[in-house]
């Protein structure tokens, strides 16, 4: 399973994460499959590949809950559209 979730980088008590693509089983600092964006938490900076974590949510990727903390205030998931939104009559 593809999970959307953050990478640390940055010297002790100066850290920062990229927000990325990975296999669920690999480790947090791991390869990455691809890397979506970037977070700060002592600037409160984010940079987001938007239509690169749209196009994974739509493939089935599941956000951590940090980062589905992340994309809400970014409002991402409005961006994603229902693939089987069928509604029975």
């Amino acid at each position: 399973m593809i999970k959307l979730r953050l990478k640390r980088l940055g010297k002790k008590r100066e850290v920062c994460y990229r927000i990325v693509a990975m296999n669920g089983a690999s480790r947090r600092d791991g390869r990455a499959l691809e890397e979506l964006g970037f977070y700060n938490p002592r600037t409160d900076e984010t940079r987001l590949n938007v239509p690169a974590i749209v196009k994974r949510l739509q493939q089935g990727a599941q956000p951590t809950d940090t980062v589905r903390h992340i994309l809400e205030k970014a409002n991402v998931f409005e961006q994603v559209k229902p693939t089987a939104s069928v509604e029975n009559a």
